[in-house]
């Protein structure tokens, strides 16, 4: 094991240990549950947006390390970014996890990059795309809304 593999394994374990994200929003105005019945994994998404950008953004539920922690730095990434850069980033998580692309993350995402390592667990990649996979069925409505 290498430096960059222990740092890659705090940023997850201090994600999945985070609560800062925690929590169901007041007043969301997109709510949406996603769910892996294969591991367990119950992922719930609040998103409040003005139809443009996301104002806020949190998660609750309950899962392995792999997919708390990436719910969490989900939200980390995307508060404040406008739909079409959220959209781009799922891109890019998935492109990484999925097909082995490098990364390009956009100043504030760059944690992101510490679950690059799950792609090297075929049943694990479920688990880190939980809380993508949900965040985009939310993007999904809010560009019917504005539509």
């Amino acid at each position: 094991m290498n430096m960059g593999d222990d740092l890659y394994r705090e940023i997850i374990l201090e994600n999945y240990k985070s609560k800062k994200n925690r929590g169901a929003l007041e007043s969301p105005a997109f709510h949406q549950e996603g769910v892996n019945p294969s591991c367990g994994d119950d992922i719930e998404l609040y998103i409040k947006s003005d139809g443009e950008r996301i104002t806020d953004v949190s998660f609750d539920g309950m899962g392995c390390s792999i997919c708390l922690a990436s719910a969490n730095m989900l939200c980390e990434a995307i508060r404040g970014m406008k739909v079409d850069e959220a959209e781009r980033l799922i891109d890019g998580v998935k492109g990484m996890l999925t097909r082995n692309e490098v990364p390009d993350f956009p100043d504030g995402a760059e944690d992101l990059e510490a679950i690059q390592g799950v792609a090297n667990y075929p049943v694990r990649v479920k688990c880190a795309l939980l809380s993508w996979n949900t965040l985009n069925q939310i993007l999904e409505e809010i560009r019917g809304e504005s539509a």
